[in-house]
């Protein structure tokens, strides 16, 4: 394991400096940096109902310590510093999870290059965010983290591989938890879009609807609830192109085309939105 902890990651190639958010910087930016995963600015009182709810999976810190412990992760986070924001997060247990989860995600998704090395760090993060679930069940991105962990280590694996080994259903349970507790959440609204879309390219309408209750429908309305929600967030538009081609590739190579192009135009607040747009942009080329 400290070999893993110890090994360089690969550092955010773009420049980071608009994305320092010092001081109160943060909480300031906070409203629009969350506003696709709804997480609550973590202030001491914040702290104080998370080391509460938490009990015994809780960090031995009172909760002035333990916000600006979460405020330095997350820092850390939007400005690209991916292994700093996943160590500090994975130190806290549970209750650093959602930023721990969110920066290996992150990082995985776009800056590992080698498929197995993928599959692990997204192994790592289901764990995390599992553990967070079993904590903190009442918080929307326990179950949201897990989803998206549980959904790109499907994607790693093919869509077929983890429709067999039962992740769909893991995935599926999440995401309608997270929205139970959070039904703004415009990421986990993302997420279960890609969910239908992706069961239906892989099955068929009929399959997928009957075996998983994934439906072409679901993934358009959900994808108009998340650009409803998050115009300006690049992911949204990203993910919004994905599913037109899941969907069907022929007749929306055009507008998904323009979904790409809407996401290169959105200003990025940090590094994540950052490598979501010039992801799109790569798509263009």
């Amino acid at each position: 394991m400290a070999s893993k902890k110890s090994a360089a990651w690969a550092p955010f190639p773009h420049d980071a400096k608009p994305f320092a958010y010092a001081g109160e910087a943060l909480k300031k930016a906070w409203p629009k940096l969350h506003a696709g995963d709804c997480e609550p600015y973590p202030d001491a009182k914040r702290a104080a109902a998370l080391l509460k709810a938490a009990g015994k999976a809780a960090p031995k810190l009172d909760a002035e310590a333990l916000a600006a412990a979460l405020q330095d992760a997350w820092r850390a986070f939007h400005h690209g510093d991916f292994q700093v924001a996943f160590s500090a997060g994975e130190a806290l247990g549970p209750v650093g999870a959602s930023v721990a989860v969110k920066a290996i995600g992150i990082h995985a998704t776009y800056l590992v290059d080698d498929d197995d090395e993928k599959l692990k760090r997204f192994e790592r993060a289901a764990a995390l965010a599992e553990a967070a679930v079993q904590a903190l069940p009442e918080e929307a991105n326990s179950h949201y983290r897990l989803a998206f962990a549980l959904g790109r280590y499907s994607q790693g694996l093919s869509i077929a591989k983890a429709l067999k080994m039962g992740i769909a259903g893991k995935v599926r349970t999440a995401l309608d938890t997270a929205l139970e507790l959070a039904p703004k959440h415009a990421e986990a609204h993302t997420a279960m879009a890609v969910y239908h879309a992706e069961i239906v390219n892989k099955i068929g309408a009929m399959l997928a609807g009957l075996t998983y209750g994934a439906k072409a429908a679901e993934a358009e309305k959900h994808i108009a609830t998340a650009l409803k929600l998050t115009p300006a967030s690049p992911i949204a538009h990203v993910e919004h192109g994905n599913v037109l081609l899941l969907l069907d590739e022929r007749r929306n190579e055009d507008a998904a085309a323009a979904a790409y192009e809407k996401a290169t135009r959105c200003k990025p607040l940090d590094a994540m939105e950052a490598l979501d747009a010039a992801w799109a942009a790569d798509q263009l080329e």
